[in-house]
């Protein structure tokens, strides 16, 4: 049977752990968060996405979208 100190003895590194891990736990959500947030910027605020780019896609697209049609008209 443990004693009271015993309890002590095993549950003080345990807070400790416990202690220091959920400050880890919570640095890693603001940085998961904080990354997401930068990931989901609307394209209009990225100024990494160049308008060439942009058109280059759009043509794309719109090839693409005739090939369905056509497809989906035989």
């Amino acid at each position: 049977m443990l004693t009271d100190d015993d309890k002590n003895w095993i549950a003080e590194p345990i807070a400790a752990y416990e202690s220091r891990f959920g400050s880890r736990l919570e640095k890693f959500q603001a940085t998961l968060i904080a990354e997401f947030h930068k990931w989901t910027l609307p394209v209009g605020d990225d100024p990494r996405i160049d308008s060439a780019a942009l058109r280059t896609m759009d043509l794309e697209l719109e090839a693409l979208h005739g090939r369905v049609d056509k497809l989906e008209s035989e």
